[in-house]
């Protein structure tokens, strides 16, 4: 009977106990957070790598447009350009070589899919116009 409370009740509540606790370190460690960290006076790296996620984050906020292609698009363009905008800052600033190789891979590939996006948003732009207003 013993085996079976414990096995029935204690040990999945300890596991979702351990789950809740893990998900709340999780959300606030500095790491994984994407909240900007406040800037250190005399640290220009954190002052400028702040500034690009508080646009990045000014950026992305917006409607809903109720078509998930475009919001998705339109959402990521700016969450994309913030990469961009901190691998630039690494590369100012960064010393080690695997993160500066990294920073400039960022960049390409990000600037290539911003490009996609544009295009995919265009796209979508000109097929809404071609298409007749329907009454």
């Amino acid at each position: 009977m013993t085996n079976s409370i414990l096995s029935r009740y204690l040990i999945p509540t300890a596991f979702g106990v351990a789950l809740s606790l893990a998900a709340a370190f999780i959300q606030e460690s500095p790491v994984h957070s994407h909240r900007a960290a406040p800037a250190s006076e005399g640290n220009p790296f954190a002052a400028q790598m702040n500034d690009a996620m508080a646009r990045m984050h000014r950026d992305m906020a917006m409607p809903s447009s109720g078509d998930p292609d475009l919001d998705f698009a339109a959402m990521m363009i700016p969450h994309h350009q913030g990469a961009v905008d901190m691998a630039r800052i690494e590369l100012q600033s960064g010393k080690d070589p695997v993160l500066l190789r990294l920073a400039q891979g960022i960049i390409v590939e990000q600037l290539q899919e911003i490009d996609v996006m544009r295009r995919q948003l265009k796209n979508s732009a000109a097929i809404c116009l071609s298409q007749p207003e329907t009454p």
